[in-house]
C-alpha cells in the first residue's frame, strides 16, 4: 500500500518512455466525420467571465460532512479488514482491448480531431447493453505526481446505470472500474461498487448518483451527485476497500454476511460535500456535471463545471476549490474552522452540455486555460473541445463544413497525466487518451 507522499518525488523517466513510445496508436483513420445532419454544438462560447461578487461565490460554498471513524470502524470490523487498490488491481477480471481489436462501431465514438493516440474498448460484456455508462476517468497520475501508486500505474472509470432500463436493483447505482495499465498492451480491471455506510455502519446502502466527475487525490477518491442533490461531492478512500462476503443480488447485509449485488468489492464513503444553499438550481449552487485536478496551483485544486442543457441559454459556470495541505486531511478540500470550503476562482462560460473540464496553465501565460467538452445539441453523437480563456475560445475543425463536431462521442470528464502529457477522457464506448501538446496543436 503506498502512503501518501512516499515517493513523491521519484521519477521514472525511461519507464515513462518506453511506456508512451511503445503505445501509441495511428487512429485517424478510424475516426468517423460527422454529417452536417446532425445537431450543432453550440456556437462559440467566447471569453470567459470572471465571477467575483458574493452573490455569485456564495452560491459555490460547501460544508463538510464526515462519516464518523467509529461508523467506518465498525462497518470494518463486520465486514473483515479493508484492502487497498493492490487488491482490486490483482484480482482483476476483465481485459481491455487495444484499438486494432475492436469494432468500427467503438471507433466511431473516438474523436474526430485530434486523434486518440491510445485508446481501447471494454469487455463486451459491459457494453452489450446502454444501461451501463461510463462518464467519469481519473488516474493514478492525479493521485501522485510520479503517476505511480503502489507499484502501479492505474486508470479509474466512473460508471453510472441508466434509471429507466436494465436491472431494477441496479437503476441508478454508480460503480469504478479500476483499470491496471502497467502493460499498456493489455490493461485489466476489476469492477468496485460504491456505496454509502448507513445505521452508524451497520448497514450500507448502494450510492444512487450519476458519477459524471471524477477526482482521484492523494488516498482519496471525489465523486459528483445527481442533479438536483444537495450533496455536490462524494469522498471514498481508496484505502478503506471491503470484500463482500456473499454473491447476491443484494446490497447490504443480508443472512450470512455482506453483498454487493454480485460485485465482490464495495468502497463505502468516508465523507460528502453540500452547498451550504440547497439544492442545486438554475438560480442557486451550481449541479456539478465534471471535475478535473490542476497541479498547476498553489495549493493543488479541484476543478469543477456545471451541467446545463446543451443548446439552453444559460451559460454554465466552472469554479475551484483548493486541497487541503493539513496532512491529517490528506485528499480533503481545505475548510475554515466551521468546515466550510469556499471557491477560490470562478467563471461564467457560454459553453452549454459541459461532459468535460480541465485547467491548465500554458508556460508563459498570465492565466489558466480552460477546456471545455460539451455534448452535441441532441446529447449525443460527437461534440465540441473548446480552450477559453479571458479573451477568447478556440476549437478543432473537421469536416467540409469546417465543424467543431470534432471530440468523442457522448464523451466524459477530463483528466491530465502530467507525467506522460496525456489527457485521459472516454467516449460512451472507450476509453482514449491525446498528449496534450497535440490538442493545443489542433485548435484552430
Amino acid at each position: 500500500m503506498k502512503h501518501r507522499g512516499r515517493h513523491r518525488r521519484r521519477r521514472r523517466g525511461a519507464a515513462v518512455r518506453a511506456f508512451l513510445a511503445g503505445t501509441a496508436l495511428a487512429l485517424t483513420a478510424t475516426a468517423t466525420l460527422i454529417s452536417a445532419s446532425q445537431a450543432t454544438v453550440a456556437e462559440n462560447p467566447g471569453a470567459l467571465k470572471p465571477l467575483t461578487s458574493p452573490a455569485d461565490t456564495d452560491q459555490l460554498r460547501l460544508q463538510e460532512h464526515l462519516v464518523p471513524a467509529r461508523t467506518l470502524n465498525r462497518l470494518a470490523s463486520s465486514m473483515g479488514r479493508p484492502v487497498g487498490v493492490d487488491a482490486v488491481l490483482q484480482s482483476a477480471d476483465r481485459t481491455l482491448s487495444v484499438s486494432a481489436d475492436c469494432t468500427s462501431e467503438d471507433h466511431a465514438s473516438l474523436p474526430v480531431a485530434p486523434a486518440a493516440t491510445r485508446a481501447y474498448c471494454w469487455d463486451p460484456a459491459d457494453t452489450a447493453t446502454s444501461a451501463w455508462r461510463p462518464a467519469s476517468v481519473t488516474t493514478s497520475g492525479d493521485a501522485d505526481d510520479d503517476g505511480v501508486w503502489g507499484t502501479h500505474r492505474a486508470i479509474l472509470t466512473g460508471w453510472t446505470h441508466s434509471t429507466t432500463t436494465g436491472a431494477t436493483a441496479e437503476r441508478g447505482l454508480a460503480r469504478v472500474a479500476f483499470v491496471d495499465a502497467d502493460d499498456p498492451d493489455r490493461p485489466v480491471y476489476r469492477w468496485v461498487l460504491l456505496v454509502v455506510p448507513v445505521d452508524g455502519g451497520r448497514d450500507y446502502r448502494g450510492l444512487a448518483s450519476g458519477v459524471s466527475g471524477m477526482v482521484w487525490y492523494q488516498d482519496k477518491l471525489l465523486v459528483t451527485t445527481t442533479t438536483g442533490s444537495a450533496d455536490a461531492l462524494y469522498v471514498y478512500d481508496l484505502d478503506r476497500i471491503q470484500r463482500a462476503t456473499v454473491d447476491a443480488p443484494a446490497i447490504g447485509r443480508v443472512p450470512g454476511g455482506w453483498s454487493a449485488d454480485g460485485y465482490e468489492y464495495v468502497m463505502p464513503a468516508v465523507g460528502s460535500y453540500r452547498y451550504l444553499g440547497g439544492r442545486c438550481t438554475a438560480s442557486g449552487p451550481p449541479c456539478p456535471a465534471s471535475l478535473s485536478l490542476d497541479r498547476g496551483t498553489a495549493p493543488d485544486s479541484l476543478v469543477a463545471g456545471e451541467w446545463t442543457a446543451p443548446g439552453s441559454d444559460r451559460h454554465a459556470r466552472l469554479w475551484r476549490y483548493a486541497f487541503s495541505t493539513d496532512p491529517a486531511r490528506a485528499g480533503l478540500l481545505a475548510t475554515d474552522a466551521a468546515g466550510r470550503v469556499d471557491a477560490v476562482e470562478a467563471y461564467r462560460t457560454r459553453a452549454t452540455g459541459i461532459r468535460g473540464v480541465l485547467s491548465y496553465r500554458q508556460a508563459g501565460a498570465k492565466g489558466p486555460s480552460w477546456y471545455v467538452g460539451q455534448l452535441s445539441g441532441s446529447g449525443d453523437g460527437h461534440g465540441g473541445l473548446w480552450r477559453q480563456d479571458a479573451k477568447r475560445a478556440k476549437a478543432a475543425h473537421c469536416g467540409s463544413d469546417a465543424s467543431h463536431h470534432c471530440w468523442a462521442a457522448s464523451a466524459g470528464s477530463l483528466s491530465y497525466w502530467q507525467e506522460t502529457g496525456e489527457v485521459w477522457s472516454v467516449s460512451d464506448r472507450m476509453l482514449f487518451a491525446v498528449p496534450l501538446a497535440v490538442l493545443d496543436g489542433s485548435l484552430g
